[in-house]
């Protein structure tokens, strides 16, 4: 990393010591000075305070919520560290908030229902055991001065505190937990609420504790439920609130356990669900005692049978962002089949429309972050790791450093080299909706065609036996017909193809002998006739047909009767290669990710009312047939 040709010191350093700063060895640390004070280097802080010294303490925050119906107030626990000349010296620092429902306790053997069914739709009746490994619970340590996690290690050293929070109903903080709601939102606001001063905060003998040693600048941040929650605080535009880095995190919970009216799993937690979720994160003792009827609630209130829209998920959706005041740098991975991508794509829409300062990082990795080592050289010349990139956006909005981050181009984009590009915007604004029509002349694999489709108007069938046979199978081999799947296939490209957002599939389509089927697509990235390359799944969609006109009404099937059907399957941006081809394969029951009825089900498409539109960069011209 260069050295700019200037540093900037704030609160305390004075300008003859940033400059013999800057005519120091890049080790070199300030001299002391009797007054505290941030230093920074290239736009960023720089560890110059004690993490050895930091003062640590216990906060119970009084809520405004009463989640276990006790007739009191909810109050959540959270861990502070800052540094110690925030006592010593009357300096006044911005914070780092955490907050999770995952810190201790949580229930690793939550019972969870069964996705194996006899029809659609249907109610639960097995039970199995299951276990959420991906968000890790965090014991907190006893170390002096030394919180769980490594925000702490890092930012308290530059002039931040930390707050690490429990959510409400879980660890040691009170109530029940209520999987995403508005009383979860209000549990964590409440945090924010009182580190500027407009609400109640207790140590651990009941007396009052005051957070004075803050300037109330609060950014938050975190990874999957923890970046999630950000999110929520947010969207109610509580002041202070400067800025938010949301990690692989969620905007809406029906996106997240729901798609188009169909009960749709997070990737590899087949089955689990808000109640699943709650049980987990309260812990056992709770989830079965205290708790137990506020779990039930969810339960009765998900609806595990239609898959609609409901008041009970308008509760858990997130996305207006009219009242946000914060800034947003969202982070997610393109490849995130848990947390999946059209939760970061519709808040970047949302927070768009309203203008709210933003950027986006996307990186080529599954459900987490970027890693701290990853690397963005911009237009400019000049190179940054995602955690200087955290670095300098948090200084910028708690410190009001103008290091010109936003300046910087809009979007960070990862490769499938795996090299960081940068863009204007994402999705790319070059990119335009291209149809593909659908078109067969038999029952066999069909093609994908931007021209005039055969005359022929053949219609094709395909037999769900999603319950046995894995998607992997379904996808594989997509020159030879196969009985429980349709598969359609572009040219082999001439040149690589690039799309950037989202997909989305229009389709003709009847159920012949059931009064509902699972409906399922998926984009594949394939490699030529004849190729060894194994087929790449790009990107997703799910839909209940009985959900065709919108996602909150079930409007039943007439069994036989063609139906058209419009949805978007899962955003993306991806580089199709020149040799490979675009596939679209379409099949009902998906093992991974939807319940499994039994199978049977028939359904028939009708090609040639059909199409798949994608938003290719460079529109038409640029797709080469």
């Amino acid at each position: 990393m260069r050295r700019s040709p200037h540093l900037l010191a704030l609160l305390g350093i004075g300008l003859s010591a940033a400059l013999a700063l800057s005519a120091a060895p890049a080790a070199a640390r300030p001299a002391p000075t009797t007054t505290p004070g941030i230093v920074v280097v290239d736009g960023m802080t720089q560890p110059v305070f004690s993490l050895a010294d930091a003062i640590e303490e216990r906060v119970y925050v009084e809520t405004t919520v009463d989640t276990d119906g006790d007739g009191r107030l909810d109050r959540v626990a959270i861990d502070i560290s800052r540094p110690r000349e925030t006592a010593t010296a009357g300096f006044k620092v911005p914070v780092i908030f955490e907050h999770s429902p995952y810190r201790k306790d949580v229930w690793y053997d939550v019972p969870y229902p069964s996705v194996l069914v006899d029809e659609l739709p249907q109610n639960d009746v097995d039970r199995r055991s299951g276990r959420r490994t991906s968000d890790v619970a965090v014991q907190r340590a006893a170390a002096k001065a030394n919180l769980p996690g490594s925000l702490d290690d890092y930012y308290v050293p530059r002039g931040y505190a930390v707050v690490l929070g429990q959510s409400v109903g879980t660890g040691d903080s009170d109530g029940c937990p209520t999987s995403g709601d508005q009383a979860e939102t209000l549990g964590t606001r409440a945090v924010i609420d009182w580190l500027n001063g407009r609400a109640k905060g207790y140590d651990a003998a009941g007396a009052a504790v005051t957070a004075d040693w803050t300037t109330g600048a609060v950014g938050m941040t975190g990874v999957s439920y923890n970046g999630t929650l950000p999110n929520q605080v947010a969207a109610t535009g509580v002041p202070g609130l400067r800025t938010i880095v949301p990690v692989a995190a969620i905007s809406s919970w029906y996106d997240y356990y729901r798609a188009n009216g169909l009960v749709v799993a997070p990737g590899t937690y087949q089955g689990e669900d808000t109640d699943v979720l709650a049980g987990f994160t309260a812990g056992q003792a709770r989830a079965e005692g205290r708790c137990a009827e506020e779990i039930a609630a969810l339960t009765a209130g998900q609806d595990r049978v239609t898959g609609d829209y409901s008041a009970f998920w308008g509760d858990r959706d997130h996305l207006d962002a009219r009242k946000v005041r914060a800034s947003v740098l969202v982070v997610h991975g393109l490849n995130d089949w848990n947390v999946k991508t059209e939760h970061f794509a519709g808040w970047w829409d949302e927070l768009t429309r309203h203008r709210v300062p933003r950027r986006i990082w996307l990186h080529q990795g599954g459900h987490g972050g970027p890693g701290n080592t990853a690397s963005v050289t911009l237009p400019d010349g000049r190179t940054w790791t995602w955690k200087q990139t955290e670095n300098r956006w948090f200084d910028h909005w708690l410190w009001q450093v103008p290091n010109g981050i936003m300046d910087e181009p809009t979007a960070v984009v990862q490769r499938e080299d795996r090299t960081y590009t940068t863009y204007a915007n994402w999705p790319d604004p070059d990119s335009r909706q291209v149809a593909l029509r659908l078109a067969a002349t038999d029952a066999s694999t069909g093609t994908l065609t931007s021209g005039k489709p055969p005359k022929a108007k053949v219609e094709q069938r395909f037999v769900d036996e999603g319950r046995t046979i894995h998607p992997d199978d379904l996808v594989a081999d997509p020159d030879a017909a196969n009985p429980h799947r349709l598969a359609y296939l572009s040219p082999t490209l001439t040149r690589d193809v690039r799309i950037s957002g989202r997909p989305e599939l229009r389709l003709r389509l009847a159920v012949d002998n059931k009064p509902d089927a699972n409906l399922t697509a998926y984009l594949v990235d394939y490699g030529p006739p004849g190729s060894d390359a194994a087929p790449a799944v790009v990107t997703r969609g799910w839909m209940d047909p009985q959900n065709r006109h919108d996602a909150s009404r079930t409007d039943p099937l007439r069994q036989g009767k063609l139906y058209d059907l419009r949805w978007t399957l899962e955003p993306k941006d991806h580089i199709f290669p020149a040799g490979h081809r675009i596939g679209l394969v379409i099949f009902s029951t998906d093992q991974e990710y939807t319940l499994l009825p039994l199978g049977g089900t028939r359904l028939r498409v009708a090609p040639h009312h059909s199409d798949l539109r994608l938003p290719v960069v460079g529109g038409r011209a640029a797709l080469g047939f």
